[in-house]
């Protein structure tokens, strides 16, 4: 491994932050550009960000064309990010990549398809998204190469890998979250060199993971009150329902007691801004009272946030580990809240299990299928690594690597192909 340095590395502490896995030929366009705006170009450029374009957030992609995908999420996460990260004195760029590459390791199916991946790929070491998109961004993705001929994937520099890096650590047992998987150490050592001891992650990655939960909660109500799954109405006179909503949020968002948020969640409805969605009709006054929510929220959440954090770490500039992002609790509170209600109105709505049992189904018949048919079955990019594979272990991790590239359009027309053809 080479260390390679480049010139503007100051903008975000030390050399060592703009370094690159494989040197590089110093490239200039005559406008000077930072190394960390060349990430974010490679990342805006690449394939795996494109098929985002055809990945669930929470609907699924191509059923309504309001509703948001994996890539209109990345980019609004990346814009909530950037200015976050600006304010606080973080390099813009930096966090703006780490928005936008934040989801590229997500599967066809969103969060169920993660789950069945993780199921599929248990004698490989498992499956999860973060973790995925690591291993998209330094070795999937096509870009570089090592001086060996291994692939470096984008070859982005340890300032931006360190900034998308959400879970620092492999995998624990007794915990669903990670970032690596174990023959992806090599470079995940190499990203994290000069980070504290331990998990802690960069100031970066933090306002990267907060920007990311104001995005999804803020805009998975959006989506759901526009496409008629959710209706606060019931919330607003039903004490039952505000108490099962507030155990959901406990059981899967939130270390707060189901009564406390109870307590939140009071004040919330009784918030102005929310006061017109009860009403929503779809008209042109309706949307834009909506957005108007929306945008205050969205808001309010990113800008207590940034007080916060430079009301216990000074004004600044904060970049990298100098400081820690600061929530405010009831800021979080509010945030689990609003999770909660896509969760309940929208993810565990009546069909939605059916609809998930079939997802996983498709998943599971194609590993099945390209593990039986592989390497001729495989795309070009990943034949040759089932080729070279030196185990089962290592050949089920290329198919888990190619199924995880799909879109969803994608898996369903393999799984046609593959499996059910007629």
């Amino acid at each position: 491994m080479t260390s390679g340095h480049c010139a503007n590395a100051a903008t975000v502490t030390g050399a060592d932050a703009a370094a690159r896995l494989v040197d590089e030929a110093p490239k200039d366009t005559g406008y000077g550009r930072s190394p960390f705006e060349r990430d974010r170009a490679r990342v805006l450029h690449s394939a795996a960000f494109r098929r985002l374009a055809a990945k669930t957030q929470v609907h699924t992609a191509g059923t309504n064309d309001f509703l948001r995908t994996r890539l209109t999420h990345s980019l609004e996460v990346a814009q909530i990010a950037r200015e976050m990260g600006a304010r606080l004195g973080c390099d813009p760029d930096v966090v703006d990549t780490a928005g936008l590459a934040h989801d590229l390791g997500h599967p066809p199916f969103g969060h169920n398809g993660e789950y069945a991946l993780d199921e599929l790929a248990a004698d490989c070491g498992g499956f999860e998204g973060n973790a995925q998109t690591l291993r998209v961004l330094t070795r999937l993705e096509a870009k570089v190469f090592t001086p060996d001929g291994r692939s470096a994937g984008l070859n982005l520099t340890r300032a931006a890998l360190d900034a998308v890096s959400k879970y620092p650590w492999p995998r624990r047992p007794g915990e669903r979250k990670f970032g690596v998987y174990a023959d992806d150490r090599p470079v995940f050592d190499w990203l994290r060199a000069g980070a504290p001891p331990g998990a802690r992650r960069c100031l970066e990655a933090q306002v990267m993971d907060w920007a990311d939960d104001v995005a999804y909660s803020v805009h998975d109500v959006e989506d759901g009150i526009h496409g008629g799954y959710v209706d606060l109405r019931p919330l607003l006179v039903d004490a039952d329902e505000r108490r099962a909503l507030c155990a959901d949020v406990a059981a899967a968002y939130s270390g707060e007691a189901p009564e406390d948020l109870g307590e939140v969640l009071a004040d919330l409805l009784a918030d102005p801004v929310l006061a017109p969605l009860a009403a929503y009709d779809g008209s042109h006054r309706a949307l834009a009272a909506l957005k108007t929510t929306t945008s205050v929220l969205t808001g309010r959440f990113a800008a207590g946030v940034v007080a916060a954090t430079e009301q216990r770490h000074g004004p600044g500039p904060h970049r990298r580990y100098d400081a820690d992002l600061v929530v405010p609790r009831r800021i979080r509170a509010q945030c689990a809240l609003l999770k909660g209600i896509a969760l309940r109105y929208v993810m565990r709505r009546p069909g939605a299990q059916d609809r998930y049992a079939r997802q996983r189904d498709v998943l599971c018949g194609l590993v099945a299928a390209l593990l039986d048919r592989a390497p001729d079955a495989l795309d070009p990019v990943f034949a040759p690594l089932w080729r070279d594979a030196g185990d089962d272990a290592t050949r089920l991790r290329v198919v888990i690597d190619q199924v995880a590239s799909l879109t969803d359009p994608a898996a369903l027309a393999w799984h046609a192909r593959l499996v059910s053809p007629n």
